[in-house]
C-alpha cells in the first residue's frame, strides 16, 4: 500500500488512513497520519486538498476538505458527508492502511486566538469542521476566548462529534446553541428549532458588535447568514466566511 502511484507531483505528501469513524448517519470522520510521521502546521480554519488515486486506472480525484483536528496534532481529521460524489463514492470502499495524498494547508479562513478575544461561530452541517479545529486550539492555548457557537443540523442525530463537542463546551465555557431545522414528532429534541436567522442571532448574541463572526457551510447557508447579519447592522469587515457548493 505504501508504494507511490505514478504521476503524483512532488509537492503532494502521502498520508495513511488510520481510522474511519461512523459518526452520524451521513457523516464519517476520516483520520489520517503522515506516512513520514510528521505533523502539519496550520492555522485553525484552513483546508487541504485530498487526492485519491485509483490503483486500477491511475485516475486522480482531488477535493478540498477543512481540517477538523488541532494544528500540529498527530492526525488529520476530516468530516466527510458521504453523498456518493466522485470522491465520496471511492471513500465508501476505503480501508484503513490506504494511502492518500495531501497538499496544503490553504485558505484565508484563519483563526488566531490572540487576535480575536470574542467570537461568534456559525456552522451548518459539516461546516462544523474548521470550528472543531478552532475550539481545540483555543483549548490547547488556554486563550480564554469568549465563544458563542450557533450550529444548524437537519435532525438531532446529525450533530457531528456530539460527545466531544459537549466536552469542549464545558471546558471552554462556550455558549453553544444547536438548532434542528427538520424536527420530527417523537425525536426527543427539546432544543432550538428552525433555521438560524436574525432573530435567533439577536436572541443568543447580545453583544454581537463586539464579536468577530466566522461562518462555514454550504453556499446558500452562508448567504442566508450574511443576510441575517446585514439585517442586524453587523460591520461586514468583522465577518469571515468559508463556503462550498
Amino acid at each position: 500500500m505504501a508504494e507511490s502511484p505514478h504521476n503524483i507531483s512532488i509537492n503532494q505528501k502521502p498520508y495513511v488512513l488510520t481510522e474511519i469513524l461512523k459518526d452520524t448517519p451521513d457523516v464519517d470522520v476520516f483520520r489520517y497520519k503522515a506516512q513520514d510521521g510528521s505533523t502539519l502546521s496550520f492555522d485553525p480554519g484552513m483546508f487541504v486538498m485530498l487526492t485519491y488515486v485509483d490503483k486500477s486506472t491511475n485516475e486522480k480525484i482531488t477535493r478540498a476538505f477543512s481540517i477538523a483536528s488541532a494544528p500540529n496534532s498527530e492526525t488529520i481529521d476530516f468530516f466527510i458527508h458521504m453523498v456518493h460524489g466522485r470522491l465520496t463514492s471511492k471513500l465508501e470502499d476505503a480501508k484503513v492502511g490506504d494511502v492518500y495524498y495531501m497538499t496544503g494547508p490553504y485558505g484565508q479562513f484563519r483563526f488566531i486566538p490572540s487576535q480575536d478575544k470574542k467570537v461568534l461561530f456559525i456552522a451548518g452541517g459539516t461546516g462544523l469542521a474548521p470550528f472543531m479545529s478552532m475550539l481545540k486550539e483555543i483549548d490547547a492555548q488556554k486563550s480564554g476566548t469568549d465563544i458563542v457557537l450557533l450550529y444548524s443540523v437537519r435532525f438531532p442525530n446529525e450533530i457531528i462529534r456530539k460527545t466531544e463537542l459537549e466536552d469542549l463546551r464545558r471546558r471552554l465555557g462556550m455558549n453553544m446553541v444547536v438548532t434542528v431545522t427538520r424536527p420530527q414528532e417523537n425525536d426527543g429534541w427539546t432544543g432550538e428549532k428552525g433555521h438560524i436567522d436574525s432573530n435567533m442571532v439577536a436572541k443568543y448574541v447580545k453583544d454581537l458588535n463586539d464579536r468577530t463572526v466566522y461562518i462555514c457551510g454550504p453556499l446558500e447557508f452562508v448567504k442566508a447568514m450574511k443576510n441575517a447579519l446585514t439585517a442586524l447592522n453587523v460591520d461586514q469587515s468583522k465577518v469571515k466566511a468559508d463556503v462550498w457548493g
